[in-house]
């Protein structure tokens, strides 16, 4: 690759501004991003997260070199919607038993899944109940520094110990206490205070502890395994917007304040929501689509979608921006890639990427401005191998072993014209010959209900 080293500028919720990027050790740049909680199958707002973090981790590789970049992403196994799950489940094995196989089963679906959505495995992937004691240590040294008790069997947090609590999320103390339901936890000081230990039932998971057998809270377990695996301040912390407050904002508090640092992370970095076809994505709505069910069932759109039509469709919009994920979004990306596919099947190998090329996604991950650039580079260009090299940059497969030339196409629409005339065994005669060419044919319907049929080269 060329030595030139692209100038990077990420916006930063904390300060609000778009900065240039200078990482604490340019050998060592950190990462961390919050992972799935592994109760059930990851939905498609979760694949946004997976894809926007990787999408860095790969920028960040390309800058200062894959041995120099760590990238800690998190599994969470132990979580009250993960006992309920378990209980429902298994109700035939023991509750720890029973928590095991689900997050064993969940969790290995999300590898798959987001390895489909063409993203790369972690430096780490630490799990929560494999980090129980540096979560113990964490609340020890809180509750010595004066920033955390013990109440009615718990450990909390007291947001009044930190008097700049709140910045992330623009949110002050009073706010969160004219907000809080006082009678929701009589153990409380403070409304705002929040749980960093809990105790646990005989019927449900838990571990030891100098406040007594329990679980940590949901916040204590991001702080302790940033620390361990990262250090006390590290470079960039990820995730959603959702997560800002109360996730991110409590885990700054609790990481700054048992270790008496200015920063947790220096830059902080969050994408934008994700809806379905225009509304907010809710089983109740039935427009609730997990990643499995969208590359392997006909659910959406009635077809199954491939990793990279997905992993295209949203980096289409830039991270930070709400997305409406939507079949006419899909098909876009679909007829994208297709052309990409045509125009660039016989070119050579991937040159290497010369700065100028990726100065779209050094300015904040702007993948719109860098998909333009792509897309100009294979069809207007003749400069295929550059557009190559900037897609695996980004993550995104063109097939090049096949050229799907204008005879196949026009095979396709010959198809489809005969489907339309209800002439099914001119239809069937045509797949037949692709067939033996390789090529695969998958008939959907658009928005409009119209017959469309895509192709591409079986493997």
């Amino acid at each position: 690759m060329s030595t030139a080293k692209p100038q990077l500028a990420f916006y930063n919720t904390l300060t609000r501004s778009k900065a240039p990027f200078v990482p604490m050790d340019a050998g060592n740049v950190r990462l961390y991003a919050c992972g799935p909680t592994v109760y059930d199958f990851a939905h498609i707002g979760n694949g946004r997260a997976a894809i926007v973090f990787d999408l860095l981790f790969r920028l960040l590789r390309h800058t200062y070199g894959a041995d120099h970049v760590t990238y800690v992403r998190n599994i969470t196994d132990v979580d009250d919607k993960i006992n309920a799950r378990a209980l429902r489940d298994h109700p035939e094995l023991p509750l720890n038993e029973a928590i095991r196989k689900v997050t064993e089963t969940t969790a290995a679906q999300y590898q798959k899944d987001v390895a489909a959505l063409g993203c790369l495995e972690p430096t780490i992937q630490p799990r929560a109940t494999e980090n129980i004691e540096e979560m113990q240590r964490l609340i020890a040294t809180l509750v010595q520094r004066g920033h955390a008790y013990e109440a009615g069997g718990e450990v909390l947090f007291a947001v009044d110990s930190m008097p700049d609590y709140g910045q992330l999320s623009g949110r002050n103390l009073e706010d969160n206490l004219a907000g809080a339901r006082i009678a929701v936890d009589a153990n409380k000081r403070n409304p705002a205070d929040f749980v960093l230990w809990k105790q646990s039932s005989a019927e449900e998971p838990g571990w030891d502890s100098p406040w007594g057998r329990g679980r940590p809270g949901w916040h204590i377990e991001c702080s302790a395994m940033s620390e361990r695996y990262l250090g006390e301040t590290f470079d960039i912390h990820g995730g959603g917007l959702d997560l800002i407050f109360p996730h991110h904002e409590n885990e700054i508090a609790q990481s700054r304040c048992a270790h008496g640092s200015h920063a947790m992370a220096n830059v902080w970095m969050h994408n934008g929501f994700l809806q379905v076809e225009g509304q907010k994505m809710s089983k109740s709505l039935g427009n609730f689509f997990t990643i499995h069910q969208l590359l392997e069932t006909t659910d959406f759109g009635g077809r199954k979608w491939p990793g990279e039509v997905l992993r295209l469709a949203m980096l289409m919009t830039h991270y930070r921006e709400p997305i409406d994920f939507s079949q006419r979004r899909l098909e876009e990306a679909v007829n994208l890639l297709e052309k990409w596919e045509r125009v660039a099947g016989d070119a050579g190998p991937a040159k290497d990427i010369e700065a100028d090329l990726i100065a779209r996604l050094a300015d904040d991950l702007d993948t719109p401005g860098a998909i333009a650039r792509l897309h100009a580079l294979i069809m207007d260009e003749g400069k295929a191998p550059e557009g190559l090299a900037l897609a695996e940059l980004m993550g995104l497969r063109i097939r090049r072993e096949v050229s799907v030339d204008a005879a196949v196409a026009d095979q396709v629409a010959a198809r489809l014209a005969a489907l339309n005339a209800k002439d099914f065994a001119q239809a069937d005669a045509i797949r037949a010959d692709l067939a033996k060419c390789g090529i695969v044919l998958m008939d959907y319907k658009d928005e409009a209900g119209q017959r469309q049929t895509r192709w591409e080269v079986k493997r």
